[in-house]
């Protein structure tokens, strides 16, 4: 049976609306958001809430019928008789959308990784009851995530901030800091947003002891206490959150509480967030390095630089190898992205394949843009042109969720089906 890599007319339609958004309202303040940082591209706010909130109101009601009917495993594999495109819709808005300017996409009001950790592991009413504000409302609502530490990055069994139950009001007692919070001060203090935070409710239990807990907005406790000045995607907001003595109620955890040392049920459901959002991440990768190659490939035919297809590689000249090669990087992150995304779209494990195309396509845009900027020489260089700035952007593709050495590290104990600690 032949195999066709074209992507659904529907889809595609909402990839070129997506376009005109992306080219209309986000590379006409591209530049003046990377040399602002911190200031918010409230035009693209409002223009994307009304959208993604709809979305999620879709989405919910589906999640709560499916929940209301028992659960069908063939719901996760077909919608009306077709297979279900759910991620591969998302993944190519995500891709069109950081073309158009990832540190603005960034921004977006969502459940974003936050929506992606209660729906692995909440419960109905979890999920009910926390992504509920997403779906309404004309005030625009962040979700995020806080997991990094000044003292644990990729190592996360050496997370230090605590949650201990007080029983006598059945509450947990939030104390740690967290570093690097995508969208954290958003979803903290301005909307009626959410964090999942993950703390360490038994230290001596290493990764069985940590547990994601729903800390929201407004909680007394909870402090915003730095916004990072970064490299690049400096249009999006990244905090340092400290927590001190803040309670929580006893629902707002995820999973149970209980510590099982084998096992680890609630960890590993929570991680498995990180297959759905790591292809994510790899189709964000795309959009920028596409935006450079594009732009290089107009430089170059204004030049009268044409790229021949048909010539034999010794032929070539360098700098028509070098594009070609750059293409080739971007397809082959693709191909794995979207290989990825569809067992995401028939509801199969994708654990390997997620860490796969997110390592090929980090790795892929950072050689891409600094191409990109080496062949424009000069003017690549330039803030002029957005071309350095889509290589500073393009950079953290290969840094955030997940390093490109530990998806490496995923990848090689998938295949050699070693564990952690007998490979490291």
């Amino acid at each position: 049976m032949p195999i066709s890599f074209e992507i659904p007319e529907p889809i595609q339609q909402q990839k070129q609306m997506v376009n005109f958004v992306a080219e209309s309202t986000m590379r006409t303040v591209s530049r003046q958001l990377d040399e602002n940082e911190h200031e918010l591209p409230n035009e693209f706010i409002q223009t994307m809430w009304p959208i993604m909130r709809d979305q999620q109101a879709a989405t919910l009601k589906k999640q709560l019928e499916k929940a209301g009917n028992g659960g069908d495993d063939q719901d996760k594999k077909k919608s009306n008789g077709k297979p279900r495109t759910t991620y591969l819709r998302l993944t190519e808005m995500v891709e069109e959308l950081s073309w158009g300017d990832v540190g603005i996409y960034l921004c977006i009001p969502s459940p974003q990784l936050a929506g992606s950790a209660i729906e692995a592991v909440g419960t109905p009413e979890q999920k009910e009851r926390f992504l509920r504000r997403f779906a309404e409302g004309d005030k625009p609502v962040w979700g995020a995530m806080a997991m990094t530490e000044p003292g644990a990055g990729s190592d996360t069994s050496a997370i230090q901030t605590t949650a201990v139950l007080d029983e006598e009001t059945n509450e947990w007692i939030l104390n740690g800091e967290k570093i690097f919070c995508t969208s954290g001060q958003l979803a903290l203090e301005e909307s009626n947003g959410l964090v999942i935070v993950w703390a360490t409710v038994d230290r001596s239990a290493g990764r069985a002891g940590m547990k994601p807990f729903v800390v929201e907005a407004n909680t007394p406790g909870v402090s915003v206490t730095k916004s990072e000045i970064k490299h690049g995607i400096r249009a999006s907001n990244t905090s340092s959150i400290v927590f001190d003595n803040a309670r929580i109620p006893y629902d707002n955890i995820l999973g149970s509480p209980e510590v099982k040392q084998k096992g680890s049920a609630g960890f590993k459901g929570a991680m498995a967030t990180f297959d759905a959002s790591r292809p994510l991440v790899a189709a964000s990768a795309l959009g920028v390095g596409r935006a450079a190659l594009g732009f290089v490939k107009e430089k170059l035919a204004e030049a009268g630089i044409e790229i021949p297809y048909n010539l034999p590689y010794h032929k070539l000249t360098a700098i028509q190898r070098d594009v070609l090669e750059m293409e080739a990087q971007l397809k082959a992150a693709r191909l794995l992205t979207l290989r990825a995304i569809a067992m995401l779209d028939r509801g199969q494990h994708n654990s390997l394949e997620a860490s796969m195309c997110k390592v090929k396509a980090g790795k892929s845009v950072t050689v891409v843009t600094q191409k990109a900027v080496e062949i424009l020489g000069q003017m690549g260089y330039s803030r002029e042109w957005l071309v350095e700035k889509w290589m500073r952007d393009g950079k953290i593709n290969d840094i955030y969720e997940g390093t490109g050495q530990i998806n490496l590290l995923i990848v090689a104990r998938r295949i050699l089906n070693y564990s952690s600690k007998d490979l490291r």
